[in-house]
């Protein structure tokens, strides 16, 4: 009888969380139970077991690979679990009509809609990011934003495997993880499931782009912005016209674009996309810190910014003009060289410099930061000259972008189980530490020896953490923080 009881509350909680209306439940309860082959439905009655919706998706999941539904296979879970919330789910077109209509009223509104319904329908995975261990590490740059990413389950071995077989007799649909095709597409083995996924219809420069949630969200409103045609990501002048148009519709959203180069760009470089929310970083925050006029543009206000990496703040009331201005720096860089601070923008004919650039509205005027990045590597260091260096790989080695970039480390899940054996290790107890942390460790017990207890362990490692990857950001900054550095960057700003 449990399985009927748990249907019984999944219904009563879409209800409740105005997913669907209360006429809408019988018809709720009998799809899902052709989901899990069910064929009738006995009295229910008793108590809720005060379960929210993701605790119920999962028994009845649960239920499925008990009786052998489905096999216990995180794929699959996730299939039938997104096929159960899309029962729940208003067409495309309901929810496009839904949001559109509230926008009419305010920009915010339609965006508090949508996210509310992301979550409520379980496509953004709120249970799982409470996992996330998340603070802020206090820098002479403000307060970087520290998160260890423990919100995507692993999958075992067997899984894996799979996986590998499959992709060799993979279909080609969707084509990449971003395509608008994954709009209601049930999922397979290694392709997530995504019945319940739906997308905004928003229109930038002429042209269809897409607005969705991030299902693993970071910070507030973590949204992401794609192209309806699958192509690559390109930073150009049609860029800063679409990211400026965003935040034109969406005023109360930063957006922003990874690089569009390996090494400085994101993990998907196949699908032209941007990322946003309504969330201020550490970077937005920074100060300005060297005023200069563009000669070509002096109705436009410039300056770089006191951050670890190098940025150009940009300010305006026009947007055609902030436009011109980005893309006369854009190409000024692209070609910029400057071997005092190891700056080589092309090897023969491999690009090496690229942007990444920021946009929001601030008192009434559209502000674009317009990160410097370079991908050039050396023998010394092969995996990026402005890459976090080897140094700091025991904490971060992967890509710098978009987010980190503005101040949020997304940190790799192994350090939850780490940390606590370098803690261990400070107070002097037997621990498992691996050994890329040795050297760390042994320099905060030095520093720290006055300090050390069993009180204050957690703390000194969270604050060294945060210096750690304060270094990522110094690593991945062009122009460095020091004299050299800074003379060099005022240089590139006479050039424009």
């Amino acid at each position: 009888m449990e399985i009927y009881a748990a249907i019984d509350e999944i219904v009563k909680q879409g209800v409740i969380s105005e997913l669907i209306p209360e006429e809408d439940g019988i018809y709720a309860r009998n799809q899902i139970m052709a989901l899990l082959s069910l064929e009738d439905f006995p009295e229910q009655g008793g108590e809720n077991s005060g379960k929210d919706l993701p605790e119920l998706v999962d028994a009845l999941v649960n239920y499925a690979v008990e009786k052998g539904l489905i096999e216990d296979l995180f794929d699959e879970k996730e299939i039938l679990g997104s096929k159960i919330m899309n029962v729940f789910m208003p067409r495309p077109s309901d929810v496009n009509r839904f949001f559109y209509e509230r926008y009419e009223s305010n920009p915010e509104e339609a965006t508090d809609y949508f996210y509310q319904l992301s979550q409520n329908s379980n496509y953004i995975q709120t249970k799982r990011i409470a996992k996330n261990i998340s603070y802020k590490a206090e820098t002479d740059y403000g307060d970087l934003d520290i998160t260890i990413n423990l919100s995507k389950p692993e999958k075992d071995p067997k899984e894996i495997a799979m996986e590998r077989e499959r992709k060799q007799h993979a279909a080609n649909y969707p084509k990449c993880l971003l395509c608008i095709e994954n709009e209601g597409y049930a999922g397979r083995l290694g392709h997530p499931a995504r019945s319940n996924h739906r997308m905004i219809r928003v229109g930038l420069s002429g042209e269809a782009w897409y607005f969705q949630y991030s299902p693993y969200v970071y910070y507030n409103e973590h949204c992401i912005l794609l192209s309806g045609e699958h192509r690559d990501m390109k930073i150009d002048r049609d860029s800063f016209t679409r990211l400026l148009d965003f935040v034109d519709q969406f005023p109360h959203y930063f957006i922003g674009s990874n690089a569009d180069l390996p090494i400085v760009g994101g993990s998907i470089l196949t699908h032209d996309h941007y990322q946003g929310g309504n969330y201020e970083f550490a970077m937005a925050k920074a100060e300005e810190e060297y005023v200069f006029t563009i000669e070509s543009h002096p109705e436009v206000h410039a300056a770089t910014v006191k951050w670890p990496m190098s940025v150009i703040r940009l300010r305006a009331k026009d947007k055609a003009s902030l436009v011109d201005a980005s893309q006369h720096i854009l190409e000024k860089w692209k070609n910029h060289s400057d071997s005092s601070v190891q700056i080589e923008a092309y090897s023969g004919d491999t690009r090496h410099n690229t942007i990444t650039p920021i946009a929001r509205m601030r008192n009434g005027q559209y502000e674009l930061d317009l990160v410097l990045r370079n991908n050039r590597t050396t023998e010394e260091h092969p995996m990026g000259i402005f890459h976090p260096h080897g140094d700091v790989h025991h904490i971060k080695k992967e890509n710098i972008g978009l987010i980190e970039v503005m101040g949020l480390a997304v940190l790799p899940a192994r350090l939850k189980t780490e940390l606590a054996e370098v803690e261990k290790f400070l107070l002097g107890e037997p621990s498992d530490l691996a050994a890329y942390h040795l050297p760390w460790a042994e320099e905060m017990k030095q520093k720290y020896q006055e300090q050390l207890a069993e009180d204050t362990v957690a703390e000194i490692v969270k604050k060294e953490v945060g210096a750690k990857f304060l270094r990522v950001l110094e690593d991945a900054g062009v122009y460095k923080r020091n004299q050299a550095g800074q003379d060099a960057f005022r240089r590139f700003t006479q050039v424009l």
